[in-house]
């Protein structure tokens, strides 16, 4: 894991972060299980990277204040800039893949910054900012529109969720954002909504988490869903489906196989209902699905 105040990587067992020194949350462990542990806080000390200064700022709505060298650059999705001073240069860049992009109702371009100079960012929602650097050849997979901003050696992909279950059922989106580590190290900072726990998963363990709740993964992390009645070896029937109706509980879940890293978010995002509007909850993504061919949320 990374240390949430310096966001340097921690040895694993470590009851202290070898860089600054900041005590390390101890995971909870229940038998041979370790429970997901959590980001304790937005990271509090400034984060470095060449000539690029990173302050995560604010509490409840989190600001990623940055202040740009000549050198350094970073992109972001169009409606996550909060200000800027004016010598600070906005562009944008091409994205692979673009004629599948388009058709898939996805951004062809992306906001860049360039500087000398102050910009800040926000998702303008509860929740907390997750920094994690990136070496080259570095991989990973970020629910779809909930990155915030990536230097501009972090190459930027997606590709297509595998499975009809996933697609209809988990609630995760039709695209998973893909980023990658190229020559130098990089920077990606992400927003999860509420509080932000991470499980590192042994090789061949495995993890059923809310459709909603998760955030991002390491890219060698394999994703499925599985049933409430699959995701127990005892099963649940009749019955434990109808548990998971009452309960308003998701009737799949998806399922994480390690060894690896997931990012777990405590609040599930939804857009804005009308009042009165009746709540899908996290049941299906049929409906989801077929509005985003006609009103494609960016």
């Amino acid at each position: 894991m990374n240390c949430p105040s310096c966001q340097a990587r921690i040895p694993d067992q470590s009851r202290f972060c070898p860089n600054c020194g900041a005590p390390v949350a101890q995971a909870t462990t229940v038998g041979t299980y370790t429970e997901p542990e959590p980001e304790l806080d937005n990271p509090k000390e400034p984060i470095t990277l060449g000539d690029m200064t990173v302050r995560i700022e604010g509490e409840l709505v989190p600001v990623v204040d940055v202040e740009l060298g000549a050198q350094q650059t970073v992109y972001f999705e169009h409606h996550t800039i909060l200000w800027k001073q004016p010598n600070v240069t906005l562009g944008f860049m091409g994205l692979q893949n673009a004629a599948k992009r388009f058709f898939a109702g996805l951004q062809i371009f992306i906001s860049t910054a360039q500087g000398p100079g102050n910009v800040s960012f926000s998702r303008e929602a509860p929740g907390q900012i997750v920094a994690l650097r990136l070496q080259p050849g570095q991989a990973i997979d970020v629910r779809e529109h909930q990155f915030l901003l990536a230097t501009g050696n972090v190459d930027y992909n997606f590709y297509w969720q595998q499975g009809l279950a996933n697609v209809l059922f988990a609630r995760t989106g039709l695209f998973i954002d893909r980023f990658t580590g190229t020559g130098s190290e990089g920077l990606l900072l992400l927003h999860g909504y509420g509080n932000v726990f991470e499980k590192t998963l042994a090789a061949g363990e495995m993890l059923d988490v809310e459709p909603g709740g998760w955030l991002w993964k390491d890219a060698n992390v394999r994703m499925d869903t599985v049933s409430v009645l699959q995701s127990s070896g005892r099963g649940g029937g009749l019955l434990g489906a109808l548990g998971a109706m009452v309960g308003g509980a998701s009737l799949v879940l998806n399922r994480f196989y390690g060894p690896g890293r997931v990012g777990i978010q405590s609040m599930t995002y939804h857009e804005p209902q009308y009042e009165g509007a009746s709540q899908t909850g996290g049941s299906s993504n049929v409906g989801n699905v077929i509005n985003s061919f006609f009103n494609p949320r960016q």
